[in-house]
């Protein structure tokens, strides 16, 4: 049966996406608001899939997600993005140009990056745009 999948992918809407009862006039808005959590729900999915599937190419069993750095044996889509709500870049302007890139620096566990097929090294250059 596919129903721990259904419920888990419903329990994502619910308490992830903060999903909440919505009334829309028309059609087009109804279809718009639910391709939008099709993909969100989709793109939490194809984040976990990838992170434990290199996981498992290299034989990791787990990554120090947790707060206090505890391991987490099957991440979330939720935990890995958790990991970089702090991050931040800035950059300092002078009459419209820039002058100077203030990257982020990763931590240990930021550098999941390569679990989802980013190069660390590459984060803050292919963030510029």
């Amino acid at each position: 049966s596919r129903q721990p999948m259904v419920e888990k992918r419903h329990d994502m809407l619910k308490n992830v996406l903060s999903a909440t009862p919505a009334f829309l006039k028309s059609v087009s808005r109804m279809e718009a608001l639910l391709f939008l959590v099709y993909v969100s729900l989709t793109v939490h999915a194809l984040i976990e899939r990838e992170v434990r599937n290199r996981m498992r190419e290299r034989g990791e069993e787990s990554l120090p997600l947790y707060p206090e750095e505890r391991e987490c044996r099957a991440p979330t889509a939720r935990r890995i993005l958790e990991v970089f709500s702090d991050l931040q870049r800035h950059l300092l302007l002078k009459e419209g140009q820039i002058v100077q890139k203030f990257m982020p620096e990763l931590s240990s566990i930021q550098q999941v990056l390569s679990l989802i097929g980013i190069p660390p090294e590459d984060y803050g250059e292919s963030s510029q745009s």
